[in-house]
């Protein structure tokens, strides 16, 4: 008996179309449209001529970053906290995770990931302010209201670059790790209760249940998770390495990332050219790196590599 080929209409479809349409614009807006600044970075922009009438100038504003005395600081710092924040961020979002899905009160989980999610909403506007209430050199309430207490010496916090590393590192877990565990806590609540019933008849504790099924489990959300932030690697969260430093100099050895270099040169120089050199030099990177990791990811396990 032959098939009857069904015949696709698209107007059965018009709906879905139109549901997508919002998105599908906004996309195209704010991903699509912006890649036509790309030229910028190979242009010594004058706004007199416009962006297309401008001068090329070939890679001369790459060099910017290359050639600059700071450029191995900066990209030391960049590379050297995110890799701290990736490996951080996912040992404590899971270990989170896993402990919120062992709370059996409904209540006491939803407000317990209620209160770990709310910082990640915070502005870093309002974070930097926290942190300057916490480590004002005369109205810190680290300096007031522990070591005055405590008979210790008081530190100016916004001019010892050797404690900032580990201010930074904790203001980004505090904040950014109530996503990183909702995420993860997602995967963890489609895990089949199947596995841990049977798991516990036979009499494997909480530890091995956790070993040989939760981790295991989630390890497809981690490899993509890893995957997405290799490919920002080469990004710096502007709002931690600006704000809260409060932008001093004296911290600049430790604090400043690419990110907030540039902004910084763009500030005095106004040179966009070099601005969009940068961005652009992220982004192949980034886009190398997601390469590269998907590649080695597709020939040790092929299951779990995103294309």
């Amino acid at each position: 008996m032959a098939r009857t080929k069904k015949k696709f209409r698209w107007r059965d479809f018009l709906p879905y179309y139109l549901l997508a349409l919002p998105g599908i614009i906004y996309m195209i807006c704010n991903n699509y449209l912006p890649m036509f600044g790309i030229v910028i970075a190979f242009k010594n922009l004058n706004f007199r001529k416009g962006i297309l009438g401008s001068d090329w100038c070939g890679f001369d504003n790459f060099k910017f970053l290359f050639a600059s005395k700071d450029a191995w600081a900066i990209t030391r710092n960049t590379l050297l906290y995110n890799v701290a924040f990736i490996i951080l961020t996912t040992l404590i979002a899971i270990a989170v995770a896993i402990l919120i899905n062992e709370i059996k009160s409904r209540m006491a989980s939803k407000l317990y990931q209620s209160l770990i999610l709310l910082p990640y909403l915070m502005s870093w506007v309002i974070v930097s302010y926290l942190a300057y209430a916490m480590l004002s050199g005369e109205t810190g309430m680290i300096n007031n209201g522990i070591f005055k207490a405590l008979g210790m010496k008081t530190v100016s916090w916004y001019n010892e670059p050797k404690y900032w590393p580990y201010i930074l590192t904790f203001v980004h877990l505090w904040k950014t790790v109530g996503y990183a565990m909702i995420i993860y806590y997602s995967s963890i609540v489609g895990i089949s209760q199947d596995y841990f019933e049977a798991a516990t008849l036979d009499g494997a504790s909480k530890w091995q249940q956790i070993k040989y099924i939760t981790l295991p489990l989630l390890k497809p959300t981690m490899i993509t998770m890893l995957v997405l932030q290799v490919g920002r690697i080469f990004y710096s969260d502007f709002g931690l390495f600006y704000q809260i430093p409060m932008n001093s100099g004296t911290l600049y050895s430790v604090t400043r990332t690419i990110d907030v270099y540039v902004y910084n040169a763009l500030m005095k120089s106004s040179d966009f050219g070099m601005s969009s050199a940068a961005s652009v030099y992220q982004s192949i990177v980034g886009f190398v790196l997601i390469i590269a990791v998907n590649a080695l990811l597709r020939k040790t396990s092929k299951e779990n590599a995103l294309f």
